[in-house]
């Protein structure tokens, strides 16, 4: 996350042929981590089919596949069963962070408040997701950061490319974007990436 900073959320895309096409476009553009939430019909065998065609495609050591919107226990299980590389939740619940921690799910709880974004940071989130992104803004993301420099973030909710760079360089380790980028053509895609990869070039350059 650190490294790719773009992570695309697929919610519900349906029949799973659609969805293993949209996915071949996204890796196409560049995109390297994805997220399904598991909040539809057989969100298992959905983030198993991407795990293995983007293994045939691209390289497991190259792409990640996790699992989205977690709210119950169950749902950790069954993420870590179905190989997910993280969990990824609209909400702090403890139970479900130490859950995931136990299980070897590296866990993104959501927050609002400061007071939610310590506290996910305290009990070992992998990193903290700051959800809806869209009424925070980026100046919410630097001036959280001022007293808690040590903890990162992860943007998502309302965020696209209008304003993806810009809770980037607000301090957001990575932002999430979901529907925006569905509906975007490879080539919104492509540059979107471009873009966010463009952030952490020495001379600013792709």
């Amino acid at each position: 996350m650190r490294a790719a900073r773009l992570i695309v959320m697929l919610r519900r895309v349906t029949p799973r042929a659609r969805l293993l096409d949209l996915v071949d476009d996204l890796a196409g553009a560049g995109v390297r981590l994805f997220e399904i939430t598991f909040d539809g019909d057989d969100v298992a065998g959905d983030l198993a089919a991407v795990r293995e065609r983007l293994m045939g495609t691209i390289g497991s050591a190259s792409t990640w596949v996790g699992a989205g919107t977690i709210r119950t226990t169950d749902q950790v299980y069954a993420a870590r069963a179905a190989g997910a590389a993280f969990g990824v939740s609209p909400v702090l619940d403890r139970e479900i962070l130490r859950a995931a921690l136990e299980a070897g799910l590296p866990f993104v709880p959501g927050t609002y408040s400061p007071t939610e974004i310590d506290a996910s940071w305290r009990a070992g989130a992998t990193f903290v997701k700051l959800f809806p992104g869209s009424s925070l803004g980026p100046s919410h993301v630097r001036e959280v950061h001022v007293p808690m420099p040590e903890i990162e973030t992860i943007v998502t909710g309302g965020v696209d490319a209008s304003n993806a760079v810009a809770f980037l360089t607000a301090g957001a380790t990575a932002v999430g974007i979901g529907s925006a980028m569905v509906r975007a053509t490879h080539e919104e895609r492509l540059a979107l990436v471009e873009a966010i990869r463009a952030l952490d070039a020495p001379d600013g350059g792709p």
